[in-house]
């Protein structure tokens, strides 16, 4: 039976008595990705492998909302396992899963070194399989949990001198729909956001590089780069009951780059 479609309100999006972890937390698309679920409610365990923690807590605090501040190396698979079972321990449940975390390291794929590649995959693709496994075991004694993941631009395309990255993201994607489709009977939603080119640390040379800023901008139909603050409401939406009905999608916030 069809819900009354009066019953819809801006409820939806809250996050108000929900837990989140977010991982790379301390800057650039985590730090936004955390002040978006804390300003829409969500209380937070952030995970970081540096412990510079004062700009997100500032803009934490400035929410009224809890937040735990973990560091922890998510190359090492201890550590990986750690961040659930203490987020566990601090808040007892986990609602929300946002595995930000991610590097790349950029060489010609004739130079790449072997132990980059292995660095880039341990982080980008299996802390995300390990985190998201560890809270799946938490979400399914729930029976409700949102798992978002970030995947890239090079889910979809093939980029040049990242091979590594290009890999992880693309199982990245299929990680997320081989999570959903086990997933979705308990009530747990997986999906992953595309961010487009975005403003950036990891940008930053690129941003740089007249002659390739120039091409970047030329196809991307909104004319700018993303500031990380484009992203807030996406993952407050996969965040919250909104989404409900939303699962294994991948979501490009990119300006219209994918549509060119």
């Amino acid at each position: 039976m069809i819900n009354d479609l009066t019953s819809f309100s801006l409820d939806y999006f809250s996050l108000i008595g929900k837990v989140a972890i977010v991982t790379g937390a301390n800057k650039g698309l985590g730090q936004g990705y955390a002040a978006a679920l804390a300003k829409a409610g969500a209380d937070l365990f952030l995970v970081s492998r540096s412990g510079n923690w004062d700009e997100t807590r500032e803009i934490i605090e400035e929410t009224g909302r809890r937040a735990v501040f973990f560091q922890a190396d998510l190359a090492n698979r201890d550590s990986v396992k750690q961040v659930a079972a203490e987020c566990l321990k601090t808040f007892g449940k986990i609602d929300i899963l946002v595995n930000n975390a991610g590097m790349i390291l950029r060489a010609p794929l004739l130079e790449y070194k072997e132990e980059d590649w292995d660095t880039v995959m341990e982080v980008n693709l299996n802390s995300l399989y390990l985190l998201s496994q560890e809270a799946a075991k938490v979400m399914v004694e729930q029976k409700r949990g949102k798992i978002i993941n970030i995947a890239s631009m090079l889910s979809f395309q093939g980029g040049k001198f990242v091979p590594p990255y290009t890999a992880s993201k693309h199982a990245v994607a299929g990680l997320t729909k081989a999570f959903a489709n086990e997933l979705a009977e308990y009530n747990i939603q997986i999906n992953a956001i595309a961010p487009g080119y975005i403003a950036t640390d990891n940008t930053a040379l690129i941003r740089a590089d007249e002659k390739r800023n120039t091409e970047i901008l030329s196809r991307i139909p909104a004319g700018r780069w993303a500031d990380p603050s484009d992203l807030m409401g996406a993952v407050v939406f996969l965040s919250s009951r909104a989404s409900d009905y939303i699962n294994g999608h991948i979501l490009a916030v990119d300006g219209g780059w994918l549509a060119r």
